[in-house]
């Protein structure tokens, strides 16, 4: 039978707290960003990205892949962004289909006003609240969650 495999009840705490207070979190995150700033956590996420990016720039489909994005998704949500005048695309000249994504001064500019609201708002919600060991262990179980994820 399949019962052996349901969670037992220690295991099925742990596991919707889990999925709850990270879904809560982002979604609280998200919220605070856009009343402050009208970005959404997702663009905040872009901007970073763009931000580490070799000359502020990355390849579409490699952004994709970093911000867990379907190609389409983020070909929207670029769109919008560009409309917002965050970030440009652009070809690239080594290669006709591949575009870039490049973050703009204004795109740059948002992120240095956001960032420190961001980081803040983690602080208070998480780090603020845990222990050194509860920090620790978040990182050990979320490394270990990420290793099996990416061996399978």
């Amino acid at each position: 039978s399949h019962m052996e495999n349901w969670l037992s009840d220690e295991e099925e705490e742990a596991w919707r707290s889990w999925i709850t207070a990270t879904r809560q979190l982002y979604a609280h995150l998200g919220q605070e960003m856009h009343d402050e700033f009208g970005l959404s956590i997702g663009d905040y996420e872009i901007l970073v990205r763009l931000s580490e990016g070799p000359e502020q720039r990355l390849r579409m489909s490699k952004l994709a892949k970093l911000t867990l994005a379907s190609r389409s998704r983020l070909s929207h949500q670029i769109d919008r962004m560009e409309k917002a005048g965050l970030v440009r695309r652009e070809a690239n000249p080594d290669d006709r289909r591949g575009l870039f994504a490049v973050l703009t001064p204004q795109g740059e500019t948002a992120l240095k006003e956001a960032a420190p609201f961001h980081v803040d708002g983690v602080r208070r919600n998480v780090f603020d609240i845990l222990t050194k060991q509860e920090l620790a262990t978040v990182a050990t179980v979320s490394r270990k969650v990420l290793a099996q994820l990416e061996s399978s």
